[in-house]
């Protein structure tokens, strides 16, 4: 049965081709709704930028025909706008009869769920709005086209019990015949199951076809005085120093150590390996584009307050190497080699990055077509990783399942340039850990 979909502003915020995405079925703009982007199309943001392409869409679409009769979509579908008229809001509790947006969307969708034949649903990202549409007696769903449950999120790695035999053969001679069903660069913990302490860990190597050992930490030295210190960090840093992977997604909660293992493996592919010509480190600034311009001094001044967390890893980095000369200079100086680039995700669109060891940080914040655009930066020879905690977001338009993030570790599992790790153990201190897990 073909459905009446009304669309919210936030949706189309979210994602101007959401538009494409209802199948055979009838969508529906209410008036308020174009109203509304239209006032957003002259930020210099990601929303901005999306306001607009809606608003470019749609003109492609008047040209086909009536926005007020319908125009047929490829799909099948239809596409027409609702005008707003004052006595809708008759049909709406007196509490909710106040003159604004929200208000005019629903008394629209109210209107059309007493008129039309077919079932009508309210799509929208604002969670009270969704229980406002219910309490009305209207289907209220939100946008779903991205999401991936974060229960179900793929974690890399994985446990399989075997013999005391497997252990020992792949111990010998370095590696096993590969088990059924792993994803490329799938991490794999073989555990005796007669005594669960005998344990090997390996990698899922698709090219050799094969289950390798992982990449050798010196044990003294570390990388950047940085040693794993459990099997979730040794995966990490096997994927992070692995050439061949070249998008690692890090996913985690506060200090399980995602962004300072992925700038101390920038940090040694660059100054040490000579593998990539510098490391990029580069963070969402929220809201985008907007408060930056209100702190005082240069560029490089608005910057420091959001990225000193990028600061403070480096220099917790560079004190590990205090006893060798090059290494006990600032963050500073490695700015000025070369060596290391911060900036802010505003900067880089429109960019192209070759041969360069690309980190973004706190891409939990982003959404699916925000990390669309940054992937797609990566010229020749470079690689991409993006860290970040699902359940600390700070952009109103995602949440642990749409953001960018968790988006990407499900649709890159299969490849085999791809590498992931759920991190779970904190590592930061006793008192961190214990507040990550209590509050």
């Amino acid at each position: 049965m073909v459905k009446n979909f009304v669309l919210d502003t936030n949706v189309i915020l979210y994602d101007p081709q959401a538009i494409y995405k209802f199948q055979e079925n009838c969508l529906i703009i209410p008036m308020t709704v174009i109203e509304e982007v239209d006032r957003f199309k002259k930020d210099m943001n990601e929303i901005g930028r999306n306001a607009r392409q809606f608003s470019r869409i749609l003109d492609q679409l008047r040209k086909q025909g009536s926005l007020a009769s319908g125009i047929a979509m490829e799909h099948g579908g239809s596409l027409r706008v609702e005008m707003y008229e004052e006595q809708f809001m008759k049909s709406l509790p007196r509490e909710l009869r106040e003159e604004q947006g929200d208000n005019r969307i629903l008394a629209i969708a109210v209107k059309l769920k007493a008129t039309e034949e077919s079932p009508v649903i309210f799509v929208t990202k604002d969670t009270n709005l969704r229980i406002k549409a219910d309490a009305l007696g209207i289907v209220a769903e939100d946008y779903e086209s991205d999401k991936v449950d974060i229960q179900d999120l793929y974690t890399g790695f994985l446990e399989v019990e075997c013999d005391d035999y497997t252990i020992n053969r792949f111990n010998n001679q370095g590696w096993i015949e590969p088990l059924q069903g792993l994803f490329p660069n799938q991490y794999v913990v073989l555990r005796d199951k007669v005594s669960s302490e005998h344990t090997a860990i390996c990698r899922n190597d698709v090219r050799q076809g094969r289950l390798a050992p992982l990449i050798k930490i010196p044990a003294k030295e570390g990388i950047w005085g940085i040693t794993p210190r459990n099997k979730e960090q040794s995966f990490a840093l096997d994927a992070l120093l692995d050439d061949s992977v070249k998008l690692v997604t890090l996913v985690g909660k506060a200090g399980t150590g995602k962004t300072l293992l992925a700038i101390a493996a920038g940090l040694q592919k660059v100054a040490e390996e000579n593998v990539y010509t510098r490391l990029l480190v580069s963070r969402p600034v929220f809201p985008m584009g907007k408060d930056i311009g209100f702190l005082p001094g240069d560029v490089e001044e608005k910057l420091a307050p959001w990225m000193q967390p990028i600061f403070d890893n480096v220099e917790l980095l560079l004190a590990g190497h205090e006893g060798e000369k090059r290494h006990s200079k600032g963050y500073r100086e490695l700015m000025n080699m070369g060596i290391l680039e911060i900036e802010a995700l505003t900067y880089i669109r429109g960019r192209s990055i070759p041969n360069q060891f690309l980190i973004v940080d706190e891409a939990q914040n982003l959404t699916p077509h925000e990390i669309k655009t940054i992937i797609t930066r990566a010229g020749e020879g470079t690689k991409v990783v993006l860290t970040g905690d699902p359940f600390q977001i700070d952009n109103p338009y995602v949440d642990a399942s749409s953001n960018g993030l968790t988006y990407v570790v499900e649709r890159f599992k299969e490849q085999q340039i791809s590498g992931h790790i759920f991190m779970t153990k904190g590592e930061r201190s006793e008192l961190a850990e214990l507040a990550a897990n209590l509050l």
